[in-house]
């Protein structure tokens, strides 16, 4: 009978519930997000604009970017400046809940997620994708006092 010590006994475990979950790859965001830092162009944009956005890799339950630029798509709450912009991100799933607001403006089935919204540099912005009508923007923005207040 063979014996292991502790140390290695534990180190076995944690390889083993690394590979029963889903590994994040922060290696590969973190290179790109150090040539997003770099590059030159701020984009300009404009509250109730829906971008695609390089939100990255997060933590726990913060919404990831999916694909080879870490992207979903985004809509811009507040432009402070050409720097940086106040956004929420977008999803097609469907929850109810009062952090869902759905875009009914937009051609598919759209909700912003208003527990995640989040300050980014414009630099993160990747492609124009379409600008919502008023009214949906103004439900979004009462959606997000609501969560405040």
């Amino acid at each position: 009978m063979s014996y292991i010590s502790l140390h290695e006994f534990l180190s076995q475990q944690k390889e083993i519930v690394a590979e029963e979950k889903h590994i994040k790859d922060f290696d590969t965001w973190n290179k790109l997000k150090k040539n997003l830092e770099i590059s030159d162009p701020h984009i300009e944009c404009n509250e109730r604009e829906i971008w695609w956005c390089s939100l990255g890799l997060n933590i726990g339950h913060e919404q990831d970017g999916k694909n080879e630029q870490f992207e979903r798509p985004i809509l811009i709450i507040r432009k402070f400046s050409k720097f940086t912009c106040l956004c929420v991100p977008l999803t097609t799933s469907v929850k109810p809940s009062i952090f869902h607001v759905a875009i009914p403006s937009i051609d598919s089935e759209s909700f912003v997620i208003t527990s995640q919204i989040k300050l980014i540099s414009t630099k993160r912005l990747l492609r124009y994708m379409h600008e919502i009508n008023r009214k949906d923007f103004r439900e979004v923005k009462n959606a997000l006092h609501n969560i405040i207040n």
